[in-house]
């Protein structure tokens, strides 16, 4: 046997049982390294400034350490504390309220009547409670899971901005391609998924703070309702949603139907059209022109439909695997389409 065929299998074999070694951790990996793949910019300018290897990624998992478990934290306390004090009895009166509304609705949408009230009326308020505590501890168990999640990646994260420049070297010599190629698909993932992460961040803490400092006005814990809302705003399609509607229907049951219809009708047109849909294309231009060496030729609603892609198919960490297996794939197209010109 040819002694190239037998290493390259050799190679192939050892690298499927590392892959099956780490197969638990795949996942997590894959965004760890995505996110310092994402943060490479910031990487580089830490280390130009500092010329010390272990400071920039010391600097940027402390960061990240801090976006993700500060508010983490914060939440977890808030709302255990808010747990003491709940109240059964009053989403009780909340549903049953609302099953009495008579909604009136346009003929347009009389449709969607039925489908309100049908589902109104499947509420058992008999097994409201049980159901509550069933919803808690699987949500409990999900949170272990996420934060574990977390711990692992800011693990991996700090590793891959450790050793990223002598892993992207190894890569080079590793593929078939010359360095120029390699670079090109590279620099397409990267500035795509320095697009994503910054204006994914930036977004939802811009979005958290418009509706924290509009919820203290009605007497709730801004710090809070800004971190739950930029939490759920990363969630496409539905959003803010998840938290304004419970907000508004609290308000509602409390006998407060304007600032009910305050609440929502702010962060429907303030919010959802205003900041999501007008300014976040400016927050993007932005970091496209500031942030990033060069511009990412994406279209924006590709990179949109990749993100639901990924929350369906991935979860929530979908919102960074989702675009940055589309950069990849239109990256490698974009090389086989070069090479088949040039063989032509």
């Amino acid at each position: 046997m040819n002694t190239k065929v037998f290493i390259t299998c050799l190679v192939l074999l050892v690298f499927c049982c590392l892959l099956y070694l780490f197969r638990p951790f795949l996942l997590t990996i894959a965004i760890a390294v995505l996110m310092a793949v994402a943060t490479a910019n910031l990487h580089h300018k830490i280390f130009v400034k500092t010329k010390k290897k272990y400071l920039a990624p010391i600097i940027l998992t402390a960061l990240m350490s801090l976006l993700f478990f500060a508010p983490l934290g914060y939440t977890s306390f808030s709302l255990a504390s808010s747990i003491k004090e709940f109240d059964l009895t009053q989403v009780q009166t909340t549903i049953t309220k609302l099953k009495a509304i008579d909604f009136n609705l346009p003929d347009e949408f009389s449709f969607v009547e039925p489908k309100i009230k049908e589902f109104l009326n499947e509420i058992d308020l008999n097994n409201l409670g049980k159901n509550i505590l069933n919803y808690a501890s699987n949500f409990t168990k999900s949170g272990a899971k996420f934060f574990t999640e977390l711990v692992l990646i800011v693990i991996f994260y700090f590793f891959a901005n450790y050793y990223g420049v002598e892993l992207v070297g190894f890569f080079k010599r590793l593929l078939p391609l010359r360095k120029k190629e390699f670079e090109n698909i590279l620099s397409e993932v990267s500035n795509v998924m320095s697009v994503v992460f910054y204006s994914v961040i930036i977004t939802a803490v811009f979005e958290g703070c418009l509706f924290a400092m509009f919820l203290v006005y009605f007497g709730y814990d801004g710090l809070l309702m800004g971190i739950l809302y930029a939490i759920s705003s990363l969630i496409p399609l539905i959003g803010g949603a998840l938290l304004w509607v419970p907000v508004s229907l609290y308000e509602y049951s409390h006998g407060n139907t304007t600032n009910a219809i305050v609440i929502a009708l702010y962060s429907i047109v303030m919010i959802s059209i205003i900041a999501d849909t007008f300014i976040k294309p400016l927050i993007i231009k932005w970091i496209n022109e500031k942030l990033l060496k060069t511009p990412a030729n994406i279209n924006e609603l590709l990179i949109f439909f990749a993100m639901i892609a990924g929350i369906s198919t991935f979860g929530f960490w979908g919102v960074i695997l989702g675009p940055a297996i589309l950069a990849l794939f239109l990256s490698v197209v974009k090389l086989y389409v070069l090479i088949m010109e040039a063989k032509n």
